[in-house]
């Protein structure tokens, strides 16, 4: 079957020239033999035309070339079509892609989309409205509004902000149920629901989080004095995904690890949150549901 893509471009994410872009899918899709159309993303996140328009004009892939925050509004009007998702990843973290092993250069992205498989992936719910990676509240999510309001993007403006902020960011109250009877009230530096397993660049929130096990992995970073609480969540970085941190109710565990299909967040004092990156804006109540194989994936056939 002979392939027919759509690449739609986000152009203001990365710093590489897009016209150096378009002209690498074009060689691409040559070598393989592939028609192709090249669009941009908006900001309003609507494609709502996107589903006739995949009918009407048989195209067999969906190409996102941005950031994580690009992925879910595309993905969002897609769920109940028949046609595979593509990525080639342009953010400043991708964690999104990192998880699922797609190559981070263009090139190798680019070669995925044509030798890799697609596979049945998960998505989530925030409040009715899609997410493919994580959802954050507390540091996270106000470093991501932070940095959404940066003129210069990338890894440099990301980690500055991060670091400047680590100690003027307050904890927040939270009160969370999950699986239908599980309760736990506490104060967090950070809350993360997550269905990739890193925020990107490979830092690991949740490194036992899989994007097709059907289940949503939650890491909660408690109060604690901010030395403590950096101690911790280094700790958790590095050995989270060999240790045994199943969801305990001791006082004195500074990080909740577990995993749920659905939870619920009360949010009190309106925590900044974010989704895939992108600020939210704060809601007394999140509702956060896995989507199951929500979309098709294409993916390497061996992940590195």
């Amino acid at each position: 079957m002979k392939r027919n893509l759509i690449f739609f471009i986000n152009p203001i994410s990365g710093a590489g020239s897009k016209n150096s872009l378009e002209k690498k899918i074009k060689i691409h899709c040559e070598k393989y033999q592939a028609s192709f159309e090249i669009m941009h993303t908006n900001r309003e996140g609507d494609y709502h035309f996107l589903p006739e328009k995949i009918e009407k004009n048989g195209i067999t892939d969906v190409v996102i070339c941005g950031g994580d925050g690009s992925v879910g509004p595309v993905v969002s009007h897609l769920l109940k079509v028949s046609v595979n998702i593509g990525i080639i990843p342009l953010g400043s973290g991708n964690g999104l892609a990192r998880t699922a092993g797609i190559p981070n250069s263009i090139n190798g992205a680019l070669k995925n989309i044509f030798t890799g498989k697609a596979k049945p992936t998960d998505a989530f719910l925030v409040n009715g409205k899609l997410g493919c990676q994580i959802t954050g509240l507390g540091y996270d999510a106000y470093i991501a509004k932070l940095f959404s309001e940066e003129r210069k993007r990338g890894l440099r403006t990301y980690t500055k902000l991060a670091v400047n902020n680590f100690f003027k960011v307050r904890t927040y109250p939270f009160e969370i149920e999950w699986d239908g009877g599980n309760q736990l009230k506490t104060e967090a530096f950070i809350l993360c629901v997550s269905n990739a397993n890193q925020f990107g660049n490979n830092l690991k929130i949740a490194p036992r989080a899989s994007l097709e096990d059907g289940a949503l992995d939650v890491v909660i970073l408690r109060k604690s004095p901010k030395v403590r609480i950096l101690s911790a969540f280094v700790n958790h970085l590095l050995f989270a995904k060999k240790s045994n941190l199943q969801h305990s109710k001791s006082e004195k565990r500074k990080i909740y690890y577990f995993n749920t299909k659905s939870i619920t967040i009360r949010n009190p004092e309106l925590a900044p949150a974010h989704t895939d990156g992108e600020p939210l804006i704060p809601q007394p109540i999140y509702e956060i549901s896995i989507l199951p194989s929500a979309y098709l994936l294409i993916q390497p056939l061996r992940r590195n």
